[in-house]
């Protein structure tokens, strides 16, 4: 059964996380413009490490899902999506845990463990090494999607995105919050990681970067391929089968 939660990070701003299952604890970072029901809980990957003997902790991450998704610039400082994830952990007393994100989820994972953060196990979906080393350019793309709609400089972007907040009941105000809070990750910072990760995308998800190029980077890392793209390699039951399989491994 999965239980809501709710609890004041840092500055006071409400996020609420969903849990399932009992036993190691299991931090599921989702994406940008998604949240944990609509990555991890509708295809069932949720479930599948939760059938493993895991304990889920799924937050939306500011401005997503049951989170609070405040307007104010202010609310919206430089690693304020990694700062969370801190609260979070520090709010559950979390002292060893696996850490597994797609996506933006993925880049406030590395941002978490650049600021500390120490899991046992790494798991980075749906990024490469560009999208963690190049922050700008990507959210440059989102933030003119954003902005713009069909008068982007990609009007197709524009109108995904656009579908996207509407459907997840997104505010703008929010989104570009997300996207000014981001900071780039440095090659010797991907260099210095040293848990075990498993870098995972869709066969035809190269949006941010190549992730054997990233596995190549860390230390202890290795790569491989789902069906689908950055969009739809959620929903395929190779992406629940690889994280569990790479979970549970020795």
């Amino acid at each position: 059964m999965t239980d809501l939660h709710r609890f004041q990070s840092f500055d006071g701003v409400s996020i609420g996380y969903r849990t399932l299952g009992e036993g190691w604890p299991t931090l599921m970072l989702h994406g940008f413009l998604a949240s944990a029901e609509s990555n991890w809980f509708l295809p069932g990957i949720a479930a599948a490490v939760a059938a493993a003997g895991r304990r889920v902790i799924a937050p939306d991450l500011r401005g997503h899902g049951r989170s609070d998704a405040p307007a104010d610039p202010a609310a919206w400082p430089r690693e304020v999506l990694a700062m969370d994830q801190e609260a979070l952990v520090a709010h559950l007393n979390l002292k060893d845990y696996d850490l597994v994100g797609y996506s933006l989820g993925a880049r406030t994972a590395v941002r978490m463990v650049a600021r500390g953060a120490r899991p046992r196990k790494l798991v980075l979906g749906g990024m490469g090494e560009r999208g963690l080393m190049e922050a700008g350019a990507r959210a440059a793309m989102f933030e003119d999607a954003i902005r713009h709609g069909d008068a982007a400089k990609d009007p197709r972007a524009g109108r995904r995105v656009h579908a996207m907040m509407a459907a997840g009941g997104l505010k703008p105000e929010a989104m570009l919050g997300a996207l000014s809070s981001f900071v780039a990750t440095s090659a010797e910072e991907i260099a210095a990681i040293d848990a075990p990760t498993l870098v995972v995308a869709g066969q035809r998800d190269d949006d941010n970067g190549s992730v054997e190029g990233l596995a190549a980077m860390m230390a202890d890392a290795r790569a491989a391929r789902v069906p689908g793209d950055h969009l739809s390699a959620v929903m395929e039951p190779g992406l629940a089968e690889a994280i569990v399989a790479f979970l549970e491994a020795p």
